[in-house]
C-alpha cells in the first residue's frame, strides 16, 4: 500500500367494477359455479359506493394477491383466460428467487470456509476484514486460523532412498556468504540432491572475505539431527568417500567442478545438464552454488522439501539455542514483571550504506569520506560520481534506500508504539556510531543488545565464531513479539517466513519505505495526516497470510509449497 492514504472500503394498479345484477351469469343459477357466486359477492363488498377500495393497502394487497396466486388455482374459465400471462411471469420470478437464494446461500458458506488470505493488486496489499481490534503486539487470531504448517516429515512412512552407494554418484557445494546465505545454500543443495537421486557430502561453509569466518557446519548445526531427520529424502554423508583419495581435486580441479549453472534454474536443468557428469565422474563440486535454483520451476515436492530443511532440519547447536532462550528470557524479564519485546534488525552498516549508493543526512566531510569508500569498494559502479547525485534520488523514491535509524523511530512511534518499548537491536556496527543512534534512543531509550544483555565471559564461548553471533540474534528476532526489518537481505526474509510458517499470529512489520520517503520529504505534512498513512499503509504488512506469485522466493512466503489449510 502507497501514499496517500490507501485504505479499502466495502458495500398501481386499480379498476372499478360495477354492478353486475344484469349479468347472465349473475341471473342464472345453473350456470354459476359456487366459486364464482362468492367471488363475485366478496368483490361487491370490498366496493364502495364509487367502486374503489377502501383504503389503498386494500389495492396493494390485491394486486399482489392477484399477480402471485397461479391462475390454475381459480376454476373459473373467464379467469383462467384472464391470468396466464401473469402467472408465467410469476412462476419465473419465484424461480429467479429460489436461484438467487440457492446461489447466495452457496456464497454465504463459502465465505466461511474460504482460508483468511491477503490479495496483491500491483504494490497494494488487499486483506479481508477482521473485527477484532487492532493490536501492537500481534496479528489478528481470525486472521491465523487458516494455514497450518505441513512441511514436517511424515511418520512411518517407509523411506525409498537407495543406499550410498546406488544413488548416481556424490555431489558437494560451497555455502557461500554469511549465515543466512549459506542456509538458503544448505537448502537448495538438499533439493538438488533429491532431483538428480544424489548422495550429498555435508556442505562446507566458505570463508567469506567480508565475514572472515572460519566456522564449519557441525559449529553451528547439529549435524546428527540434519542427518537423520532427512533419511527418508535425500541420502547424506560427512564427508568424501574414502575411495576418493585426492581431495583437494575436488576444491581445485575444474574437471571435478560444474560452474554453468544459472542463477533460479530449473529442475529440469539439472537432469539434462548436471546429472550426466555426475554419472560419468560419481564424484562432483557444484561451484557457484548462490541461488542457482528456481522456485516456480521446480515441483511443489521440491520446494516443500526446501521448507523441511529450512524449518525442521536445520537445527542450531544446543548450547546456541540455550544461550538464546537466556537472551529472551532476560528481554521479557527486564523490568521483574513478564513483558512483551521487539526485535529491529537494523541494517545501517557502513557497508551496507556504501552499497546501497542512496544519499544520507550527514555533513560534508562524512559525505566525501563515503564517496572515496565506494570508489575503493565498487569502483566500476562509482566511475567519476557524477551520476549518482540522480541515482540516489530515485532509488529513494522508489523505497529501495535502508532506513535510518531516526526515521524508524518516527514511524514506529507513528504506529503507536510507547517510549518505554522493549527493543532488542540485531546490528553491525551502525555508520555513525552513537551520533547516528540518537534520534532512535532518544525516542525509544530502552534499546539493548546482546552485549548489554550478557556479560562479557558468557559471549566468549560464541565469539569463536561470528556465525555463532549471527545465530544468538536469528533466534532472539525469531522468538520476539514484533520483528522490524529496515531493509531487504536473506536475514530478514528469512525469519518473516519462519514466523509465518509459526502460524502467521507474530507481527513481522515490513516497512513501506517508499511511502516513508515521500511523507518525510513533504515539510507540509502535518503530524495527525502523517500518523494516520502509517497506521493503513502497514495494517496489512505484518506478515499476515499472503498470496504467492511467480518467482517469489519460498523464503520470504512460504504458504503455498509448504502450509496447508486447517
Amino acid at each position: 500500500m502507497g501514499f496517500p492514504k490507501r485504505a479499502t472500503a466495502e458495500f398501481r394498479h386499480s379498476s372499478s367494477i360495477g354492478n353486475r345484477t344484469n349479468s347472465p351469469s349473475a341471473t342464472s343459477g345453473s350456470s354459476a359455479s359456487a366459486f364464482s357466486y362468492e367471488h363475485s359477492a366478496a368483490a361487491a363488498r370490498d366496493d364502495d359506493d364509487d367502486g374503489r377500495d377502501r383504503h389503498p393497502r386494500d389495492r396493494a394487497a390485491r394486486c399482489c394477491y392477484q399477480y402471485f396466486i397461479p391462475y390454475c388455482f381459480f376454476r373459473n374459465d373467464d379467469l383462467n383466460r384472464a391470468r396466464p400471462p401473469r402467472s408465467k411471469i410469476s412462476i419465473i420470478f419465484l424461480l429467479a428467487v429460489l436461484s438467487a437464494a440457492v446461489i447466495s446461500i452457496s456464497w454465504a458458506v463459502h465465505r466461511l470456509n474460504a482460508p483468511y488470505l491477503c490479495i496483491k493488486d500491483g504494490i497494494t496489499l488487499h486483506c479481508p476484514h477482521v473485527k477484532e481490534p487492532p493490536s501492537l503486539w500481534e496479528n489478528p487470531f481470525s486472521a491465523t486460523t487458516s494455514w497450518k504448517a505441513c512441511a514436517e516429515r511424515k511418520e512411518g512412512v517407509q523411506s525409498d532412498v537407495p543406499d550410498e552407494d546406488n544413488t548416481n554418484g556424490y555431489i558437494f557445494i560451497h555455502a557461500e556468504g554469511g549465515l543466512n546465505q549459506q542456509r538458503i545454500a544448505i537448502c537448495n543443495a538438499v533439493a538438488v540432491a533429491k532431483i538428480m537421486n544424489a548422495t550429498l557430502i555435508l556442505p562446507m561453509l566458505k570463508q567469506d572475505q567480508i565475514w572472515k569466518d572460519q566456522t564449519k557446519f557441525e559449529d553451528i548445526f547439529d549435524v546428527d539431527h540434519f542427518i537423520e531427520y532427512l533419511k527418508n529424502d535425500v541420502r547424506i554423508v560427512r564427508d568424501i568417500p574414502p575411495w576418493f583419495r585426492d581431495k583437494t581435486e575436488l576444491f581445485t580441479s575444474i574437471k571435478r567442478t560444474v560452474k554453468n549453472i544459472p542463477k533460479y534454474a530449473p529442475a529440469q536443468f539439472y537432469i539434462d545438464n548436471v546429472l550426466p557428469r555426475i554419472k560419468e565422474k560419481r564424484v562432483m563440486s557444484l561451484k557457484p552454488f548462490v541461488d542457482r535454483l528456481g522456485y516456480d520451476n521446480v515441483p511443489q515436492e521440491i520446494n516443500r522439501l526446501r521448507c523441511r530443511v529450512n524449518y525442521h532440519a536445520l537445527k542450531f547447536l544446543p548450547h546456541i539455542e540455550k544461550m538464546a532462550d537466556t537472551l529472551v528470557s532476560r528481554m521479557r524479564h527486564k523490568n521483574g514483571s513478564s513483558s512483551h519485546f521487539m526485535a529491529l534488525h537494523l541494517r545501517f552498516e557502513k557497508g551496507m550504506v556504501g552499497l546501497s549508493f542512496c544519499d544520507f543526512v550527514g555533513t560534508r566531510a562524512e559525505k566525501a569520506l563515503m564517496a572515496l569508500y565506494r570508489l575503493k569498494e565498487w569502483p566500476r559502479r562509482f566511475k567519476d560520481g557524477s551520476h549518482l547525485w540522480a541515482l540516489a534520488l530515485q532509488k529513494r523514491k522508489e523505497g529501495r534506500c535502508p532506513l535510518e535509524p531516526g526515521e524508524v523511530a518516527v514511524m514506529l512511534r507513528a504506529m503507536g508504539y510507547p517510549k518505554d518499548t522493549q527493543i532488542y537491536v540485531a546490528s553491525g556496527q551502525v555508520y555513525g556510531g552513537q551520533n547516528r543512534m540518537g534520534p532512535l534512543r532518544s525516542m525509544f531509550p530502552n534499546l539493548v543488545t546482546k552485549e548489554d544483555l550478557a556479560p562479557k565471559p558468557e559471549l566468549d564461548e560464541f565469539r569463536k565464531h561470528v556465525t555463532s553471533l549471527a545465530a544468538l540474534d536469528f533466534l532472539v528476532c525469531l522468538k520476539s513479539d514484533v520483528f522490524v526489518m529496515t531493509h531487504g537481505g536473506n536475514f530478514a526474509k528469512l525469519i518473516i517466513g519462519f514466523r509465518r510458517y509459526m502460524g502467521h499470529r507474530s507481527k513481522s512489520i515490513k516497512p513501506d519505505k517508499g511511502l516513508m520517503s515521500k511523507s518525510l520529504g513533504d515539510p507540509f505534512m502535518g503530524w495527525a495526516v502523517f500518523k494516520e498513512d502509517v497506521v493503513v499503509t502497514h495494517q496489512t504488512r505484518t506478515g499476515l497470510p499472503e498470496e504467492t506469485f511467480p518467482n517469489y522466493d519460498i523464503w520470504e512466503n512460504p504458504l503455498t509449497p509448504c502450509m496447508c489449510r486447517t
